[in-house]
Order: structure tokens, then C-alpha cells, then sequence
């Protein structure tokens, strides 16, 4: 009998311990991590999608939706979990990242904002059987994504100002109507380039969904059960949007939708919107208080000390009480060289137009009354206030509004074409209905 040398038995024997090891570890891990997609070169496994599910069963129990079967909810999840992987995979090839300090940060806004410690913050979360690691992560990942937004969607967007006025003459007359809406939302989608087949059923999709929506089927309900929307999960919830803030396509529909009605299917590129108005609030005029001052500064440098400035001025004020012209002084001594040519005048200015310590000073002084010198990181001032008056600038802060809303639509519609197109050029495999 031919002998086997004694270093290929020794790697016989090692690859027969390595075949057997590798059959037993995959024997241990199959049961709870089997591949549910594969997602370009990632994939998600059993357990992903049950503590991703558990998450959202726990949020949905809290709101007091009726569940959906729960291989539509998996489904559901399993979709949510899909996308976040092909974002996060866009993300890491950009090179964007979260550091520590960063979601460490997040996560103590997110338990301030609910009037938590953090300790107490990690008990409530662990109290409903949710991991704190895993809720960190989750943030974190969510961070990551909207970066991921704003870098190649949101920095993309420009508003211009023939887009402005056009919104006011569009919109103008509604400022004293409604301004802000509570809303939920059902969106039944339509693939890119659809067939005419394939949008026909979805929009009868719609309007079966329409029908049982106003013969009083809970809505949280069937958008968790049919919407492809991204706020399925939470019931359709949009929360509450202003009204520049609406995509464009409801503006018009929910302006004519009392509290607790809900839309005809709404077609968009996308697919068929529905809409239920839960609750809208009425316009405010915005009011502000604003001040007009004129000022006299002295800068401080290696020959004038900040004694030096506060002397001087004290001599100017001095002066001013009896009876020399402020405009004329702050003309020939003034610092600031902007306001000097118009006698130290800088207008009529609103609350956080001015330096904190400068408005402080201000706002003590009555009409025609000159301050005592008072020191800024620009220098030494003395300051008189000319008037002061309540300023309606409805219309200023409406168009500040209206450039912030046009940017929000284009971003909502520009990330949904975003999305799909991550989709689209994506290997992706779904074997959730193999496991």
C-alpha cells in the first residue's frame, strides 16, 4: 500500500476538521440567520428583520393601529431595511460617516427633547424590550442617510426669485386662511414606466382604497396594510406641515377638505396619493418690535487703550447733552466707517440684527436718550434710539418661508426620484417567502 507523506495526511486531516467545523458553525447559525435579501454585495438576515419588526410592532402598539397580517408587516420592514442598506452603501462610498462624539451628541438632544436623562432615556427604551445599542445604531444610520440627502439631493436644489413671486401671486391671498395642516397619507405606486395596465390597476387600487376609507376603515390601518409610502409604518402620519410646505400636487386638494375628509387619488409621477386632513390651523400675522438707533464707535489698538475710548466718548456724550448734533459727531469720530457717513445711523433694526451686548444696551434706552459708553467685541459705544415701532413683516418672514418651502418640495420629490433610481440600478433579491 502506497504511503501518504506525512505533511499531505496532516492536510488531509485539516481540511477534514475545517469541513467539519464549517458544517457545524453553519448548523448553529442557519436557524436564526438565514438570508431574507440580498442587496447588491450586503445582505439581510432573519434576525435584522425580527428586531427591525419587533421595533416597529412596539411603535405601532403605542399609537393603537390595527395590525396588518404579519407577512404584510414583514414585508413592509423587510423593504424599509432594503433601502436603508443601499443608502447606507451610497453613503460609505462617498465617504460619509457619523463620529462618536457627533450620535453621542444626537442622542442626548433626542432624551432632552423629551424631558429625559439619558439614563432615563436608555430605561424607557429598554423598557419596551428594545435594545439601547440597536437604537443608537438606528440613529446613527438615520444621520448618515440624511447626509447622504443633502449632499446628493438638497445641495442639488436651487429656488429662484421668479419661483418666489410666482408662489405669492399663486398662494398670497391665503395668509389670513389655513397655514398649517395635520395629515395622513396612502400611496399606492406606479413603476417607472409603467404600461397603461399597470397604472389602471393601480389607480383602481385607489379608489377601492377610497371607497373603504370613507365607509369609515381606520386609516392608520389600511396605509400600514397598502401604502408603499415611506410613512407607512407609522400609520401614513405626515404630521403637521405648513402649507408652503405640502408637495404641490395637494395644495390645491386639501384646500377644499374639511377636518376627517379624505381625497380622491391624487396621480403624480410616483403613483396615486390619498390624503386625509385629521386638522388644520389658521394664519398669524407676524409682529416684531424694531428700533431706530444711531451710534458712535471708538475701536481700541496699541495707542487707544479702552480707557482712552470710554473717556472720549464720555467727552462726546458730554457734548451731545448740551446741545452738539449726534450726526454731526459720529460724522468726525466714528469708527464705523459705514454708519459714520450718515451721522451714525443704522436704520431701523430688528431683534438679532445687532450684537446681544449692543441690543441690551439698546433696548434700556428711552426715545432721545444717549447710553453711558458700553463695550462690544468691536469696541466702545455710545448709542441714542431715535424711535421704535411695531413692524408687521408678514410678508418679509412669508417669503423667507416660501424659499424654505419651494426648497422642501423640490427635496421630497427630488428624493423620491433619488431613491428609485438606488433601487432600480440595484442587484436586489428578495427570499423572504423562501425562509
Amino acid at each position: 500500500m502506497t504511503k501518504l507523506p506525512i505533511h499531505s495526511f496532516r492536510s488531509a486531516l485539516l481540511l477534514a476538521v475545517l469541513l467539519l467545523a464549517t458544517r457545524l458553525l453553519m448548523a448553529a447559525v442557519e436557524p436564526l440567520d438565514k438570508i431574507v435579501a440580498i442587496v447588491d454585495e450586503d445582505v439581510v438576515v432573519r434576525s435584522e428583520l425580527d428586531e427591525e419588526t419587533a421595533k416597529i410592532l412596539t411603535r405601532i402598539k403605542n399609537r393603537n393601529i390595527n395590525l396588518p397580517p404579519m407577512a404584510t408587516l414583514e414585508r413592509q420592514v423587510l423593504d424599509r431595511l432594503v433601502m436603508q442598506k443601499l443608502q447606507l452603501a451610497a453613503a460609505d462610498r462617498l465617504g460619509i460617516s457619523v463620529s462618536e462624539d457627533i450620535l453621542a451628541q444626537t442622542v442626548g438632544d433626542i432624551a432632552r427633547s423629551n424631558h429625559l436623562t439619558l439614563a432615563e432615556f436608555r430605561q424607557t427604551v429598554e423598557a419596551e424590550g428594545i435594545s439601547f445599542r440597536s437604537i443608537r445604531e438606528e440613529i446613527r444610520s438615520q444621520l448618515i442617510i440624511r447626509q447622504l440627502l443633502d449632499r446628493e439631493v438638497l445641495q442639488q436644489i436651487r429656488v429662484t426669485d421668479q419661483e418666489i413671486n410666482a408662489f405669492q401671486g399663486r398662494e398670497g391671498l391665503t395668509l389670513t386662511g389655513r397655514t398649517e395642516y395635520l395629515l395622513q397619507h396612502i400611496l399606492v405606486s406606479v413603476p417607472e414606466g409603467a404600461s397603461a395596465a399597470q397604472s389602471e390597476s393601480a389607480q383602481t387600487k385607489a379608489e377601492r382604497l377610497v371607497q373603504q376609507l370613507r365607509s369609515g376603515a381606520d386609516f392608520g390601518s389600511v396605509a400600514l396594510r397598502e401604502s408603499d409610502g415611506r410613512q407607512a409604518l407609522s400609520g401614513g402620519e405626515l404630521g403637521w406641515r405648513p402649507t408652503k410646505q405640502l408637495p404641490t400636487i395637494f395644495t390645491d386638494v386639501v384646500a377644499g377638505l374639511e377636518k376627517g375628509e379624505v381625497s380622491d387619488p391624487i396621480r403624480s409621477p410616483s403613483g396615486f396619493h390619498i390624503i386625509k386632513v385629521i386638522d388644520y390651523k389658521g394664519g398669524e400675522r407676524h409682529l416684531i418690535n424694531q428700533t431706530q438707533v444711531r451710534h458712535i464707535l471708538i475701536t481700541t489698538n496699541e495707542i487707544t487703550s479702552n480707557q482712552d475710548a470710554k473717556t472720549r466718548l464720555a467727552q462726546l456724550r458730554q457734548r451731545i447733552q448740551g446741545g452738539d448734533d449726534f450726526a454731526a459727531l459720529a460724522r468726525s469720530n466714528s469708527d464705523d466707517q459705514t454708519s459714520a457717513v450718515n451721522g451714525g445711523e443704522l436704520g431701523w433694526v430688528t431683534p438679532g440684527d445687532l450684537l446681544p451686548a449692543f441690543e441690551d444696551e439698546m433696548n434700556k434706552l428711552e426715545i432721545g436718550q444717549v447710553s453711558e459708553p458700553f463695550q462690544t467685541e468691536f469696541g466702545w459705544h455710545i448709542v441714542e434710539v431715535l424711535g421704535r415701532r411695531e413692524q408687521d413683516s408678514t410678508e418679509e418672514v412669508n417669503k423667507a418661508e416660501i424659499r424654505s418651502a419651494i426648497r422642501e418640495r423640490k427635496f421630497e420629490e427630488a428624493s423620491e426620484l433619488y431613491l428609485r433610481r438606488l433601487k432600480d440600478e440595484a442587484y436586489i433579491v428578495i427570499m423572504l417567502d423562501e425562509t
